[in-house]
């Protein structure tokens, strides 16, 4: 006997009605902010209802799948492997929310006795209270049990109970302060917080898990690259992050005085219109290239470690065909074989078309230490004016290209970061040298006038100008 289809049809067909008035009324747009609040107040508990009907009806799924006889599983009746795929494939949420889903109803379904079929207590009987009142959403869910659930079976079952009863009374603003509901950040705070107050050993069995499931891997190459997935330890992934903040951090102008200003004087910083995810896979790049060059890594076959790129001579000399990294089957362009081979040394191998070696070259473009130091002294950073990138990240540019005749020499060498290093060809900023000092011309959308200008970061040459002045 079907119970629920029809009031729930009627109740499709009511918040359609809903919808297509306030849309055709525009109601958003009309109401007062006070009437806008209130109106997206009670959107979000018409929401949070309608999670408490999905839980409900993902936890009757998971039971019927959780049979011992595979035959006589919902999931291979209707064909799908898993809880997980056949909830996807019904209700179209992605797998992240499907897991979410999942993760939800264990907590606050009800289990069935055994022997006698009958109801008994969810995992957290708050929690599904709560939740039935429209007091709490997914998100809320999941904020109050995944961090108490961590700590079992170490926590008594009684105790994460009341622990529970406590952050859901914030949830429903009826806590100790006397504070408004809480959202579910908020709340997951709070759980966090009785979970460690509950589980005084409870970081050692964390840090034993994350330890045991730190991974990092290369996925398949694909067209538009390759891709990378995996779990940091928590100190790993803050060094990365505290890295990443300190490389896309801009400070830095042109010298100043010079450069483009808004209205009332202010120095108008460079566009960057990288997205950020694109920003830190640059940052992570330099990272790379500084460690690799570093000379603190361990040896390979008593050398550090070096990127092989291959390339005919012929295809090198008319900027067609493709080259190849040692290591991986994709191809790269010339472009970014030259990229690579500024900041390193040439090796030139001539083979027979039968494939043996009759010779060997080796041409050094690396600017040594003593070069590095003083062009970081004379740079200070990336020369990019609003780049920011300190002078040990960069990397050093020749700006009349070697294979042009520019010479290894500091009056040919400037600073930029990887990124614009690996794309200056395309971004609309042109470097020249004038007596052993870099200047810039910025874009047209930067700077009308297309001048050149001297640029630095470095608190001497600034200090000087600063003088002059």
């Amino acid at each position: 006997m079907d119970l629920l289809t029809t009031p729930l049809q009627n109740l499709r067909a009511q918040v359609r009605e809903v919808l297509r008035n306030g849309v055709d009324d525009r109601a958003f747009e009309r109401a007062t902010e006070t009437e806008l609040a209130q109106q997206l107040a009670l959107v979000a508990e018409v929401g949070r209802l309608a999670d408490a009907l999905l839980l409900d009806a993902v936890g009757e799924v998971m039971r019927r799948s959780e049979l011992p006889e595979r035959d006589a599983r919902m999931t291979s009746h209707l064909g799908c492997r898993d809880v997980a795929e056949l909830v996807q494939k019904i209700t179209r949420l992605g797998s992240q929310a499907a897991a979410r889903a999942q993760r939800g109803a264990k907590a606050v379904r009800p289990t069935l006795s055994d022997t006698t079929g009958e109801h008994l207590d969810s995992a957290f009987p708050s929690v599904r209270d709560a939740m039935l009142a429209g007091v709490l959403g997914v998100d809320g869910v999941l904020a109050i049990t995944d961090p108490l659930q961590s700590t079992a079976p170490r926590v008594a079952v009684a105790a994460r109970r009341d622990a529970a009863d406590m952050v859901v009374a914030e949830a429903r603003g009826e806590g100790p302060d006397g504070a408004p509901p809480a959202c579910a950040e908020l709340l997951k705070i709070h759980a966090q917080t009785w979970a460690i107050a509950l589980d005084q050993d409870g970081a050692e069995p964390r840090e034993r898990a994350a330890i045991r499931k730190r991974a990092v891997m290369l996925g398949v190459a694909t067209p538009s690259g390759v891709p990378i997935r995996g779990t940091l330890l928590p100190e790993v992934a803050a060094q990365l992050r505290t890295i990443w903040d300190a490389l896309l951090s801009p400070k830095v102008s042109f010298t100043p005085g010079d450069g483009e200003r808004d209205a009332e004087g202010r120095l108008i910083a460079p566009l960057d219109d990288r997205t950020h995810a694109q920003q830190q896979h640059d940052a992570l790049a330099a990272v790379l290239g500084i460690a690799a060059s570093s000379g603190l890594l361990p040896t390979i076959g008593g050398h550090a470690p070096t990127l092989v790129v291959s390339v005919t001579a012929e295809d090198l000399a008319s900027d067609t065909g493709y080259a190849y990294a040692q290591g991986r089957a994709e191809p790269i362009t010339i472009t970014v074989a030259r990229h690579i081979a500024c900041a390193g040394a040439i090796q030139r191998v001539t083979t027979r078309r039968d494939g043996k070696i009759v010779e060997i070259s080796t041409t050094e473009r690396v600017f040594n230490r003593h070069q590095r130091r003083a062009i970081a002294l004379r740079d200070g950073g990336c020369v990019i004016p609003g780049c920011g990138t300190p002078a040990a990240w960069c990397e050093i540019h020749h700006v009349l290209e070697y294979a042009n005749g520019g010479p290894t020499h500091t009056d040919n060498g400037v600073l930029l970061c990887w990124f614009h290093h690996r794309f200056l060809d395309r971004i609309g900023w042109k470097i020249r040298m004038n007596r052993g000092v870099p200047e810039v011309m910025a874009p047209v959308w930067f700077d009308a006038s297309m001048r050149w200008r001297p640029v630095t970061t470095s608190p001497i040459r600034l200090r000087a100008h600063l003088l002059r002045t």
